[in-house]
């Protein structure tokens, strides 16, 4: 390298020397826009280099200024999703507050009108047993309450006490297997024995097949169990098969229809009787009431068709005035009498034709 250096020293000074003239000329020459082309040069071969910086950097202020806005955001988010969570929090308790609210009313309500002694009690626990249908209640002897005291709701008959502590008691329900109490169906007053299955329905057992007995039936308690007053609503019949002996009976209990959380417990009972008609809060359909205009059945006669339409201003009559005005008509047509001595009956299959005008009758002269 430094022999071609000394060897051409003379054209390296002379090319260097142009290049330093050329970058002065550019200097000084100016373009058409009055810019020096030096100047063009350093800009151009500056911009890719200031566009790539400037992008990074502006890359940059934006990811943090996003990631610092999430943050933010993040942060508002779990706020609110913690005031949700507190708002759902207060509306459910309010709402259980409200629901036992409506029970200890309903429950003070029913307990005025039974005219039977009750405790009100409230569950507190249930039995660990898969089958077992025993519950623990925050009533015992310190109460009152004794082995064999039944438990009702507004609705109906729950179940009986089956063991009894100083500040709590054992409630056998009556889905449980081994619960049994005696029944009377309302419609056609059937004997049957109230029995649990282990699910949520429970069964009338020991009706024979002779007896009738039909769905939507109610049962009420018999009263001869002499744990259960006579009178209180057991449950409604949901299915009536045929059996071998005896009739199989499928009964919806209405006592536990609304969920189990408070009851009552009889301390003393009040027998009652059997109502006629289905329980107030049962819904029952009723029809219209029928139109006031005459019967279809006579709508075909033109003797009474013609007695209506004539009559149509006369207001609403009943159906003996329009049998007597038909009468009276087939008398006239007939020339006939009625009460008159030794004359028979009219021909009343003979209908006089209602196109034929007759005379008003005279008025009677006042005395």
């Amino acid at each position: 390298m430094d022999l071609i250096l000394n060897r051409y020293r003379n054209l390296t000074a002379l090319v260097a020397a142009i290049f330093v003239q050329l970058v002065l000329l550019a200097y000084q020459v100016k373009s058409n826009q009055e810019v020096r082309l030096i100047r063009v040069w350093a800009v151009s071969a500056v911009t890719p280099l200031a566009r790539l910086l400037e992008g990074g950097r502006s890359g940059t202020v934006n990811f943090f200024r996003d990631y610092f806005v999430l943050l933010d955001v993040r942060e508002q988010n779990k706020r609110l999703q913690t005031d949700l969570n507190r708002v759902q929090l207060e509306n459910q308790v309010m709402r259980a507050e409200l629901d036992t609210a409506e029970r200890g009313k309903a429950l003070s309500i029913f307990q005025e009108q039974s005219g039977m002694k009750t405790i009100p009690a409230r569950i507190i626990g249930n039995s660990p047993g898969s089958n077992g249908r025993v519950v623990l209640i925050d009533r015992g002897t310190g109460s009152g309450i004794q082995p064999g005291m039944a438990v009702i709701t507004p609705d109906g008959i729950v179940g009986k006490i089956v063991s009894a502590y100083p500040y709590a008691s054992n409630l056998l329900l009556i889905t449980d297997p081994t619960f049994a109490a005696g029944v009377l169906s309302q419609k056609n007053r059937v004997h049957g024995t109230l029995k649990g299955t282990g699910n949520s329905s429970v069964i009338v057992d020991y009706v024979q097949n002779e007896q009738n007995v039909e769905v939507g039936e109610w049962f009420y308690t018999a009263g001869d169990d002499r744990i259960f007053p006579k009178g209180l609503l057991a449950g409604t019949v949901t299915a009536v098969r045929p059996g071998r002996t005896v009739k199989e009976i499928s009964l919806s209990p209405s006592g536990l229809q609304h969920g189990l959380e408070d009851v009552l417990v009889i301390l003393e009972g009040d027998h009652k009787p059997i109502p006629d008609l289905p329980p107030p809060n049962q819904s029952v359909h009723l029809q219209p009431l029928p139109p006031a205009e005459g019967d279809a059945g006579l709508a075909g006669d033109p003797l009474n068709t013609a007695h209506n339409t004539s009559n149509n201003s006369g207001g609403a009559q009943t159906d003996l005035d329009r049998e007597v005005e038909r009468t009276r008509r087939i008398g006239e047509d007939q020339k006939h009498v009625f009460g008159e001595r030794g004359r028979g009956a009219p021909d009343f299959n003979k209908v006089p034709d209602p196109s034929v005008s007759r005379p008003a009758a005279a008025p009677a002269p006042r005395p």
